[in-house]
């Protein structure tokens, strides 16, 4: 595998941090991934790995307010200027089109987690029909009222404290309840996996498990309302193949209850290819379980399937 890394400037003038994975020869195809809330791209390194071993070239951009875009620790959890997350969206899209130039009549597939995949779901109504493939992981789908009353507070806390000031108060909202029904509790993130080092890892990460920002938890919101939207679901192209893989003890997407909702949902709009795997007793970082070789052998196998 030969990995390399760069950086282009998106339409604020950020620069935006990527790293690029490639296999010896000529790539079957490229897999674009987009990281989650609260962590950055390099984590994906092994799953890289695994994918360049298959013949997959893999480009993977740290977000705005994440990792090596972020630059500094007091930027992390920053979206940027209002709408962070359709400029999240803008930033994936300059890197597909850099992607495409690169290897130019290769199949391209999005991979999102967590974050990344409601970037995704949201990036696939606007280009999926320039993609071969999403593969959505620990995502969820509508999340309704609760996803409304979250924005209106959100707005309220950046209006009192700003928009670039660390909430602890909104991340307790989201994330509070997470880690209850793993009690007793080793640390406060064992709904991520059931794999004590992996945890201990993101935990010693100083790039992982941030606070972020009232804007930020405004702005996605705001992006959570607009991408599961009627408009915007019934554009997302009906021949573009979708595959959602999640842990069935999966917080975020409810134990698997959203995640079906959403692939319901994704049926109902007659879109063709739709498949799903829940994983017994795995929790939301499905990469970093320790059914993870399982995981990726799926994942892999349904590229595949889909050159």
């Amino acid at each position: 595998m030969k990995s390399s890394t760069f950086t282009f400037k998106n339409s604020d003038n950020m620069d935006v941090f990527v790293y690029k994975w490639e296999p010896s020869g000529k790539p079957k195809a490229v897999v674009q991934i987009a990281h989650g809330m609260a962590e950055h791209a390099a984590r994906y390194e092994r799953f890289a790995k695994a994918l360049t071993s298959a013949g997959f070239a893999v480009y993977a951009n740290d977000h705005r307010g994440h990792g090596k875009t972020a630059g500094t620790l007091d930027k992390a959890g920053i979206y940027g200027p209002e709408d962070g997350f359709f400029r999240a969206i803008d930033d994936m899209r300059t890197l597909n089109l850099m992607i495409k130039k690169d290897h130019p009549k290769t199949a391209i597939f999005l991979f999102g987690h967590s974050m990344g995949s409601f970037l995704s779901q949201n990036y696939i109504a606007r280009y999926g029909a320039e993609l071969n493939g999403c593969i959505l992981s620990g995502t969820a789908g509508d999340g309704g009222a609760l996803i409304k009353v979250g924005n209106v507070i959100a707005k309220i806390v950046s209006l009192i404290y700003g928009r670039n000031t660390p909430s602890p108060t909104l991340d307790k909202m989201s994330f509070g309840a997470f880690n209850s029904a793993f009690k007793p509790n080793r640390t406060a993130f064992d709904w991520l996996s059931r794999d004590n080092a992996e945890v201990d890892k993101y935990i010693n990460d100083p790039w992982c498990g941030f606070l972020c920002t009232a804007g930020f938890f405004y702005d996605m919101t705001k992006g959570l309302m607009d991408t599961h939207s009627k408009t915007r679901m019934a554009a997302i192209p009906k021949t573009l193949p979708i595959f959602s893989v999640a842990g069935a003890n999966d917080p975020v997407g409810a134990n698997g209850v959203s995640v079906m909702q959403l692939i319901d949902a994704y049926k109902k709009l007659d879109i063709k290819d739709v498949n799903v795997k829940l994983y017994k007793d795995t929790r939301h970082e499905i990469l970093n379980e320790i059914n993870r070789d399982e995981v990726t052998k799926d994942i892999i196998d349904w590229l595949k399937k889909h050159l």
